[in-house]
């Protein structure tokens, strides 16, 4: 994400999903940009996620998913934030850097801002992930 500057709506992806931006890919001298973990194997996989919330109708706050895998490994990754509402399913593509293989559990984390210093921590009516070839 630091290696050149991407225009502001954005970088065209290589490979499996470079077909979702043709508009880019006519551009002459068009600069590209690969997703990849922190870490060897440097592979991500994409997840859509999709949470519908319990609790509060509305709120302010944020959404997050915690994925944990065989090795003590773990790494969060936010879904939505700022106005929540329980009436709305959040939708979300992840690129996670664990292997759904090695995937031990995907904790869910929804925090309301109850006052600008204090938060509380709600539940998900659903949770859905989906994964493979096209997410």
């Amino acid at each position: 994400g630091i290696c050149f500057p991407c225009p502001q709506e954005g970088c065209p992806m290589m490979g499996h999903y470079a077909d979702r931006f043709p508009e880019k890919l006519k551009r002459v001298d068009q600069k590209y940009f690969l997703n990849t973990a922190a870490d060897e194997p440097f592979t991500t996989w994409r997840q859509k996620v999709f949470i519908k919330l319990s609790g509060v109708k509305k709120t302010r706050g944020d959404i997050n998913l915690v994925y944990y895998d065989t090795h003590g490994n773990s790494k969060e990754y936010e879904v939505a934030s700022g106005g929540l509402s329980q009436d709305d399913i959040y939708t979300e593509y992840l690129d996670v850097e664990i292997n759904p293989k090695n995937t031990t559990k995907i904790e869910f984390l929804w925090n309301k801002a109850i006052f600008s210093l204090l938060w509380a921590r709600l539940g998900a009516e659903t949770v859905n992930i989906i994964h493979g070839a096209d997410g």
